[in-house]
């Protein structure tokens, strides 16, 4: 997950610095199309092609479209607004992931999650700050796709064991090139610089690197163990705001992020304490 956090906000950082000079579908579609097939290669040397129907699982299904969506409510949110705010709202996904479980797969769920839960969501209001000047359509493309990224993540909860981690992520790493060449469609083409592909082709092996790291850590780690180091991005992107863009949260923004990870924390420790057996 560590490793995971690391590649996804390298991939952010330079996304967010392109879009200074290309359009959003155009950077989604070429970063998509570079990891794509950086990705479909090395499924083909695996031989997982050969389980290409182990992507008709339900779970495969719905997590890809959630891939998808949630990265191009994202990435749209990324251009419009401060790395370091978009970033802690993503944090919120945990939080709906623990409901999403509880709903949809009958998960067992107490009140002190639901009361985390709902914490966190207070947290993310103090961030977007709705009614307030700094709140805008970024804001409301930040839940979406912070929305799809808990569907996506309850998702692979039900996928089986028996599905290539690989092929999954070429499922992923698809369609999104194919979202993102629509959305291309309603905005002018730029010609890219040298230093632009450049970044982009960077951008797609990081991308990679956190498709696959988040994968396989919720597929192979407890999630109420592995699921508190997703925060360390929220460091991470504070950090290369502040010394790439000159952004600095305010102090409700910072008030919001504490209690984000706090109210996540919270849910992630009492998920395993509520588990192990001695402790029941």
């Amino acid at each position: 997950m560590l490793a995971a956090m690391a590649f996804l906000i390298v991939n952010d950082t330079i996304v967010k610095l392109t879009s200074n000079n290309l359009p959003t579908g155009e950077i989604i579609f070429i970063r998509g199309l570079m990891a794509s097939t950086i990705i479909l290669l090395v499924s083909w040397m695996r031989g997982e092609f050969s389980r290409w129907r182990t992507l008709l699982q339900k779970g495969v299904v719905l997590r890809t479209i959630g891939e998808t969506t949630a990265t191009m409510f994202y990435l749209s949110a990324l251009v419009l607004m401060p790395i370091g705010n978009i970033t802690a709202i993503l944090q919120v996904a945990p939080l709906l992931a623990t409901a999403g479980s509880a709903l949809f797969l009958g998960e067992k769920v107490g009140m002190r999650r639901w009361i985390a839960a709902f914490a966190g969501f207070l947290g993310v209001l103090l961030i977007i700050k709705p009614g307030a000047e700094g709140f805008h359509i970024a804001s409301i493309l930040a839940l979406a796709g912070v929305f799809f990224v808990a569907v996506r993540d309850v998702s692979t909860r039900t996928v089986s064991g028996d599905a290539p981690s690989f092929l999954i992520t070429s499922a992923s790493a698809i369609m999104v090139t194919l979202a993102g060449l629509v959305y291309a469609m309603f905005e002018p083409w730029v010609p890219m610089q040298p230093a632009e592909f450049m970044g982009l082709a960077l951008a797609s092996i990081c991308i990679l690197g956190g498709y696959y790291f988040v994968l396989i850590s919720f597929r192979v780690g407890e999630v109420s163990f592995i699921s508190p180091f997703r925060y360390s991005i929220v460091i991470w992107a504070i950090l290369i705001g502040y010394f790439v863009w000159g952004d600095i949260p305010d102090m409700w923004t910072f008030a919001g992020i504490f209690i984000v990870i706090v109210a996540g924390v919270y849910t992630f420790r009492r998920e395993a304490k509520v588990r192990t057996p001695a402790s029941r």
